[in-house]
């Protein structure tokens, strides 16, 4: 299954790193990946990660990926509520 990893809409990019940082409980949208992969024990390192099997790197990417959408949901429906 290909997946496209180019955001649609360019400006949206600063709003989505802010959402990542919040999801991992960081400042910084670019050391996510790293505090996810420490809540989760995997052993992920700056350089090279090539002895991460496809579990541990589905963990940091689920983690991360599965919370923005839930987020995302939430926001569009508490933004639904407020129309109506």
């Amino acid at each position: 299954m290909a997946r496209r990893r180019k955001i649609l809409v360019s400006e949206a990019r600063q709003g989505l790193d802010d959402l990542k940082a919040k999801i991992a409980g960081t400042k910084n949208p670019e050391e996510a990946k790293f505090e996810v992969a420490k809540e989760m024990g995997v052993p992920l390192k700056k350089d090279y990660n090539g002895e991460l099997t496809s579990k541990q790197n589905g963990k940091i990417g689920g983690k991360l990926g599965g919370g923005m959408v839930k987020e995302l949901i939430k926001m569009a429906q508490e933004n639904l509520g407020k129309k109506h």
